[in-house]
């Protein structure tokens, strides 16, 4: 776990379920940081630190890219 950086940060769990299932899709190994703490207690959040994505450096590029066409790809109508 040493290895894993992390390269985003989430204030919600709602935030991070489709990235997960796209991470996974992908045969990403991953981690959120503190995701059960922050749904236990979602208002405490930012005491946490939030929601961590850590990943191995080797794949910074390719959640980079994942993380890039999502919040291309999100619009509010």
């Amino acid at each position: 776990m040493t290895e894993f950086i992390t390269v985003a940060t989430f204030n919600f769990p709602h935030e991070i379920m489709v990235l997960k299932t796209i991470l996974e899709r992908e045969g990403i190994p991953h981690l959120f940081q503190n995701e059960n703490l922050v749904s236990t207690d979602p208002l405490a959040s930012i005491a946490y630190g939030g929601i961590q994505l850590k990943i191995h450096p080797n794949d910074i590029e390719t959640v980079q890219q994942i993380l890039d066409d999502l919040n291309n790809n999100l619009k509010i109508v």
